[in-house]
């Protein structure tokens, strides 16, 4: 008999983890083929998350409850749960109810059907104009530096082996990317439509400010694309300002009596001055991510645990 563990990131959730829990333990009910278990991550929620969790762990003896010490992202609380998790299968999903978990069968039939990652896609998306805007520039951007294929939908509700599972947790640096992370360890993934829900309560908790920090986190843990963009940037401009700089000689040669254009010359000089910032910030950047992983910056710090072998400790990484 396999066992199933569902990962489940939390934050402000104190009025839907319930209702998600009760829809996984309804739904399992039916595929008695499997054992499960839940852990659900408080991510240093600031309502009574995690005494709603506390609750369901004492309810509950295949509940476990994680506290963050303080907010460190879905996906830094996806890699602490994935870390305590020990099921053959490991199922990840939203604390909102917006991804169905009465329809966790059809992932776990990918699974059986070969798949080492099966990743839920929807037809009609019930997110914002702005959450979808940024899952369109997420999907561009791994397509661009991580490979992922343009057929492929990934989303924040999917089922992965054992073996994957223990392949992204080598990764102990800081700034998981759970996205990069899967796509290194596999390419043997594929969808499976389900259905997407309206969310019942709040707003989403990605601002453009974690947006943009979850795609540097793509881009500067898992590939020097940009990197190389750069320099190919650099060699293009260099080679154009060289024979910019053969036009103006040989033009000055045949009419001296052309004036040299300063407008034009303040203006390549402020354009290529961007660009120039633009790049080392960039490398700056990778410097100070690589900076940060070598002084052991843990992915996350756990305050404390409630549940199924769980107790209170303090416990970085």
């Amino acid at each position: 008999m396999s066992k199933v563990s569902f990962v489940i990131p939390c934050y402000r959730s104190a009025g839907t983890i319930g209702k998600v829990v009760a829809e996984i333990q309804d739904t399992m009910i039916s595929l008695p083929e499997y054992v499960y278990d839940i852990f659900l991550v408080n991510d240093c929620s600031p309502d009574d998350t995690y005494e709603v969790i506390r609750a369901l762990c004492a309810r509950y003896d295949n509940i476990r409850g994680i506290s963050l010490a303080k907010n460190f992202g879905q996906h830094a609380a996806l890699m602490a749960g994935l870390r305590k998790s020990d099921g053959d299968i490991v199922v990840c999903l939203d604390d909102d109810g917006q991804t169905p978990a009465n329809e966790v069968g059809k992932l776990l039939e990918g699974i059986e059907r070969g798949s080492d990652v099966v990743y839920a896609s929807y037809d009609n998306k019930r997110h914002s104009a702005f959450r979808n805007f940024g899952t369109w520039m997420n999907d561009i951007m791994t397509r661009a530096m991580l490979g992922k294929p343009r057929e492929l939908h990934l989303t924040s509700y999917f089922a992965a082996r054992r073996f994957v599972v223990d392949s992204m947790l080598q990764y102990e640096n800081s700034y998981p990317y759970i996205i990069g992370l899967v796509l290194r360890a596999t390419r043997n993934i594929t969808n499976v439509p389900v259905n997407h829900r309206s969310r019942e309560v709040g707003t989403s908790g990605y601002t453009m400010k974690k947006l943009l920090g979850l795609w540097f986190n793509g881009f500067t843990a898992f590939s020097i694309f940009p990197l190389r963009v750069a320099t190919v940037t650099g060699v293009i401009f260099a080679s154009a300002g060289f024979i910019y700089g053969i036009y103006t000689i040989v033009k000055k040669f045949v009419n001296p009596q052309v004036p040299l254009g300063f407008s034009s010359l303040m203006a390549a000089v402020v354009f290529i001055g961007g660009m120039l910032m633009i790049m080392l910030g960039l490398i700056g950047e990778y410097i100070g991510r690589i900076y940060i992983s070598i002084n052991n910056s843990p992915q996350y710090v756990i305050r404390e645990e409630t549940g199924a072998c769980g107790g209170d400790k303090d416990q970085p990484l």
